[in-house]
């Protein structure tokens, strides 16, 4: 009688290799800025504007509980309060440091660069159910994704994908005709600002830094921003060298 063929033991996968971008080189980007207040020009959101958004978005929602999509800092800073976290695909999305702030992260003088979901590719992220009461941590969620109009970073019904199938989850896309979108950018400009550009919310690979530690948390390996670390920690070791 024949032996079954056993299949071969697979082998463990390499360790992956540390983040260039470590919490030392984070740290030298990081300084004290005062929060200069609403950017000039700018047309920032009242509560009837947030109370606006609040309802379109439960008129419109699925049955069910309320499910967010996040994929950068709303993993680790929700505002408002979430429960739960499953690991889940939003196909035709990718994220993206895409636009430009001159606040939070950036100032007038220089601009910074944060994420959101911009068209194509696929993004792995995680998705949490928005808790009781539904209306009051999702209008605090509002107000912290959104602070001008006509925003930038837009909030939209994703079809996302996980073990359970296939669902509707909140998530958070750039508007392309916004003035503040910047499109497809070179990842050594993007690394450029991200290694100088900071506000009184903290500098861009602070941002970076977080986004890949907490998705590496969840078991998310993100390839462009891993290859985006490592072109923001060369440019921080050149610029501080030159300094």
């Amino acid at each position: 009688m024949n032996k079954p063929i056993s299949a071969a033991p697979r082998k463990p996968a390499p360790p992956k290799p540390p983040m260039a971008l470590t919490e030392a080189l984070v740290a030298r980007t990081m300084r004290v800025v005062e929060d200069a207040g609403p950017t000039p020009g700018m047309i920032y959101m009242t509560d009837q504007d947030y109370a606006r958004f609040r309802d379109e978005i439960l008129a419109s929602a699925p049955a069910g509980p309320l499910k967010l999509f996040a994929y950068g800092s709303l993993l680790w800073k929700p505002a408002g309060e979430v429960r739960g976290g499953e690991r889940a695909v939003a196909r035709g999305w990718h994220r993206s440091f895409c636009f430009t702030v001159q606040r939070f992260r950036g100032t007038l003088d220089q601009p910074g660069l944060m994420m959101a979901l911009d068209r194509g590719g696929q993004c792995q992220g995680m998705v949490f159910e928005i808790a009781e009461p539904v209306a009051d941590n999702l209008e605090a969620l509002l107000r912290r994704e959104m602070t001008i109009l006509p925003a930038v970073n837009v909030p939209r019904w994703l079809w996302v994908r996980t073990e359970g199938g296939m669902s509707r989850a909140l998530g958070f896309v750039v508007d392309p005709a916004n003035s503040r979108y910047a499109g497809k950018l070179d990842k050594q400009a993007v690394a450029a600002t991200l290694a100088s550009a900071v506000g009184h919310w903290g500098s861009g690979a602070q941002y970076l830094f977080e986004t890949i530690r907490h998705l590496d948390a969840c078991g998310i390996h993100d390839r462009n921003l891993w290859q985006l670390q490592e072109l923001v920690a060369q440019e921080i070791g050149r610029v501080h060298a030159a300094g």
